[in-house]
């Protein structure tokens, strides 16, 4: 008999994700990818007529949970600005019945900045203290709260356009995250020094330029819906050491990767490594010799296993 799966709105799945270690899931996922224990298809991109908008597809397999699942995310062109929205569904593998349906907005902030996190704590030069944040939206806040304590940072500033005419309260709100935070009054103040670099925006286009930083640092970036989103230039690929997230998957969908590979001779082949074999020993740490440029697009198996994770609670 058809069973009707677990609904968890917006407002429970942020109660029931603060009662989880979203990294330590996080990390046995790409743990179980690297032993084959999961399954994580490329994304799909299903486009709106007359570029009305798209929907984008993760799917992912948990074997060791026998749960499939797939966090849905449409784009919808609106005068007003674009809708983005998300859900994630989870299988059984079992019994082939629907277990649980997530509104996947708190899943996708928590699982974006946990991976950012997860990989600072592996790249990231073990003596890095000048940490510098560029957004101020609600991933970049959950970016800060995965990483706070993994360095012995001295000095965190962030910058974001939007902060200029910020509200008091949000500017406490900041300030309450931590008390070494310090809001720059430009990007390139926020950037000064800094180890590294944490983009954390939602803008289609570069907003950092790497060749103009004084050193080399670290900097992750992340994506949103935007059709080949990028935060920095696609050209500075060939001058760092790139990492990402899954290297099965992140260069075909990646906008700054497609684009190095299409119109700047950058060879997807260069990647250095990716989670799974960071977190297995078969990945070599960088030597800062250059920036390293950590990206990651968002994998449906990330949502999959913290939506998995809220199912058990």
């Amino acid at each position: 008999m058809s069973t009707t799966p677990l609904v968890i709105d917006q407002a429970q799945a942020r109660t029931l994700l603060a009662q989880v270690d979203v990294p330590l899931i996080l990390r046995k996922l790409f743990c179980d990818l690297a032993a084959g224990q999961a399954v994580q298809p490329a994304q799909q991109l299903v486009e709106f007529p007359q570029g009305a908008g798209d929907f984008i597809n993760y799917l992912g397999v948990l074997a060791e949970d026998g749960v499939y699942g797939v966090k849905t995310s449409p784009y919808i062109v609106r005068e007003q600005g674009p809708l983005v929205t998300a859900w994630t569904l989870l299988m059984s593998m079992h019994s082939g019945q629907p277990l649980l349906l997530c509104d996947a907005a708190e899943l996708t902030t928590a699982r974006t900045a946990a991976t950012t996190a997860l990989a600072v704590d592996a790249l990231a030069p073990a003596a890095a203290q000048r940490l510098a944040i560029i957004g101020s939206g609600k991933v970049a806040q959950a970016h800060l709260r995965y990483v706070q304590n993994l360095r012995d940072w001295q000095q965190i500033r962030l910058y974001s356009p939007s902060l200029s005419s910020a509200s008091a309260e949000t500017r406490m709100q900041w300030a309450c995250l931590d008390p070494r935070l310090t809001l720059a009054a430009t990007c390139e103040a926020a950037l000064e020094d800094a180890d590294v670099i944490l983009l954390c925006t939602s803008s289609a286009g570069p907003v950092i330029d790497p060749s103009r930083l004084s050193k080399p640092a670290l900097i992750t970036s992340i994506s949103t819906n935007a059709p080949r989103a990028h935060e920095v230039p696609p050209h500075c690929l060939n001058q760092m050491h790139v990492f990402c997230d899954y290297r099965q998957t992140t260069p075909d969908s990646a906008g700054e990767m497609l684009i190095a590979s299409e119109q700047h001779g950058w060879d997807k082949r260069t990647i250095v490594g990716d989670l799974p074999e960071l977190f297995s020993d078969m990945a070599q740490r960088p030597a800062y010799d250059r920036h390293v440029f950590f990206r990651s697009i968002g994998l449906g198996l990330e949502d999959i296993a913290l939506a998995n994770a809220l199912y058990k609670l």
